[in-house]
């Protein structure tokens, strides 16, 4: 076998080009449910799609805390994350400090909110809205 056959040979793949790579977060149900409600909201009122951007600004006790914000824009290195019908935007800055995390929605009697479980979190301050990794 000649050299170009063997380059030619190597350079032709034959199994799939890309993996399935696992999601940045996993979104609950109940979170999902409820970012559709969001969504179908901000639709209704702007002919613009709207996205909900997870992120994280330096704020409160323990370092960091959780953002949350409607954007009509996604930037360059936000990662998507689709789930079901629902897509999600997570800053490009946030990604490492909650890659591997759970979104979930909570209500209670006094409260409903997105509650993060992070296994990346190495403290958390005695409230609950701020975090370390």
């Amino acid at each position: 076998m000649s050299i170009a056959a063997t380059v030619k040979k190597a350079a032709v793949r034959t199994g799939p080009l890309l993996r399935p790579r696992k999601a940045a977060i996993a979104i609950t149900p109940a979170a999902i449910n409820r970012i559709r409600e969001l969504s179908d909201k901000m639709n209704k009122e702007s002919a613009e799609p709207h996205w909900l951007k997870i992120g994280v600004k330096t704020k409160g006790c323990s370092g960091m805390s959780y953002s949350l914000d409607y954007t009509n824009k996604k930037e360059k290195f936000d990662e998507e994350v689709k789930q079901d019908d629902v897509s999600v935007l997570i800053d490009s800055k946030a990604l490492l400090s909650i890659i591997g995390s759970e979104m979930d929605y909570v209500e209670d009697k006094l409260s409903s909110q997105f509650v993060f479980h992070n296994p990346n979190v190495k403290e958390a301050c005695g409230c609950g809205q701020s975090f370390m990794v």
